[in-house]
């Protein structure tokens, strides 16, 4: 039950690697109609980014709102997040809340052969109460924990040890149903294992609740009968990558382009649609399983006193421009999911279509917790705007990789490489596939001279005296 303040509880669904447009109120091509519930309940942010393309920086960037180039974490590495850092989930815990955390946080170093069990007073210093962490479903295969033991029990550990041996040796992407099958299945076990934590909680304080379900992430192993759900022939056509349209010797080059060398056209039309297919199955699992959390909240009548929250770390590129993961700048990869239901006739339902950064979760949750974040941070609440979605919030959002920067606008998106020199141009209402990049063209040099002007301020805006993080690499 709500506590005696009258605090919401909080439902913090969050996936890894999802598509800004693998929902079905948003892309279309993806049924999750539990989602869409909630989206319809609540306000979906069209225009919501990471502040990271990858793991590591984008969930640091969550729990602490400070951006890469404060953390001095640009891409993933192995750090661990120091117990004293300030983040917003200790926030709620001092505000009253018991907070609880299943499944994946990539907040400190999973070397193979560890044990997630021996960072628990770890995640308890950072402010979650209750705790069952799993790993990615990479690192599922080499690190150990509640869940793999379960595995192991089972008989199913070693099965999944090899189907990933294989799919990573074959140095190209795999689709096929993993050997898990669907009860044993990563994404299964951290919704359920959730859903019994919340059937049985009986504290007289609020809850948060954080579900960070492994999946859709790689490796495309969605399980049966999910795995046959969605029909390739029938799964969207990805963006192409027409060298033509970028090469030039006038424009600078980036790690984008790097990437595009070595990878462009590995990813073809057809294996891209199977692909999308399976990563499709993938997400509406993990939507039925949302849908079993909220049937939980309903069942104990606190439906209308809890905030339930749907986002993302980063996107999946699934083929376009024949690349697969995440590690660039263009929206496939930095565009997330991001839907709030906030109970209540003073909150607005629908789209807003300001711009949004994943670290505004962070702020937006201890405002509606009433908790005090006393340190230092860049995430903005979005309560202003769940109350009317017309109020201003960011002119425009800023994401980091690789000591890159990029500026998004309602008009446009300029990257800069790590000299500071715009590679990236992209005019986002006459080309919103991003298939013509402008940059090194001479008559958009004044608009790409304007942007990174902008640019340079967001980050002078967001600097910090001294270390603002104390990290520390395994």
């Amino acid at each position: 039950m709500a506590g005696v303040s009258g605090s919401p509880n909080i439902l913090f669904l969050f996936t890894d690697q999802q598509r800004w447009d693998a929902l079905g109120c948003a892309g279309g091509w993806v049924r999750t109609p539990h989602l869409d519930r909630i989206a319809s309940q609540g306000v979906r942010f069209s225009q919501c980014v990471t502040n990271a393309p990858v793991c590591v920086p984008a969930r640091l960037s969550l729990l602490t709102g400070l951006y890469p180039h404060n953390t001095g974490i640009w891409r993933n590495v192995p750090i661990t997040l120091r117990a004293e850092a300030p983040n917003w989930v200790r926030a709620l815990r001092d505000a009253g809340y018991r907070t609880s955390i299943f499944g994946k946080t990539h907040l400190h170093s999973q070397e193979a052969g560890s044990d997630l069990r021996d960072s628990e007073r770890l995640l308890r210093a950072y402010g979650f109460d209750d705790i069952n962490e799993a790993p990615g479903p990479l690192a599922a295969a080499r690190v150990r924990c509640h869940m793999t033991e379960e595995w192991s029990r089972r008989g199913v550990l070693d099965r999944y040890r090899k189907d990933i041996r294989e799919r990573r040796a074959s140095g190209f992407p795999v689709v096929r149903p993993s050997p898990l099958g669907l009860d044993n299945y990563y994404d299964v076990y951290v919704g359920r294992q959730a859903a019994t934590y919340l059937r049985s909680y009986q504290s007289a304080k609020p809850w948060f609740c954080w579900v960070g379900f492994p999946g859709p992430h790689e490796p495309w192993d969605a399980p049966e009968p999910y795995a046959s759900m969605y029909d390739p022939d029938r799964a969207p056509d990805p963006i192409p990558y027409r060298a033509e349209e970028w090469r030039r010797d006038s424009r600078p080059i980036g790690w984008l382009d790097r990437k595009l060398r070595k990878r462009a056209g590995q990813v073809s039309a057809s294996l891209a649609r199977r692909l999308r297919a399976n990563y499709a199955g993938g997400v509406t699992l993990i939507d039925d399983l949302a849908g079993e959390l909220i049937d939980v909240v309903e069942k104990r009548g606190e439906l209308d006193r809890t905030v339930i929250v749907f986002s993302s770390d980063h996107g999946e590129m699934n083929g376009d421009f024949g690349l697969v993961g995440k590690s660039n700048m263009l929206d496939s990869a930095v565009r997330i999911p991001m839907i709030i239901r906030a109970p209540g006739a003073q909150f607005s339902q629908g789209i807003c279509h300001q711009r949004v950064e994943i670290m505004d979760l962070g702020p937006t949750l201890a405002e509606l917790a009433g908790a005090a974040l006393p340190h230092r941070q860049f995430g903005r609440s979005l309560v202003p705007v769940l109350k009317n979605p017309e109020s201003p919030h960011r002119e425009d959002t800023l994401t980091e990789l690789r000591r890159e920067a990029m500026l998004l606008s309602p008009s446009w998106k300029v990257t800069v490489n790590s000299r500071g020199n715009p590679y990236l141009l992209f005019d986002r209402r006459r080309d919103p596939q991003e298939r013509q990049n402008l940059a090194g063209i001479a008559q958009y040099r004044e608009v790409a001279h304007r942007l990174i002007q902008r640019l340079r301020r967001r980050v002078a805006e967001a600097e910090m005296d001294g270390a603002a993080l104390s990290l520390r690499r395994r």
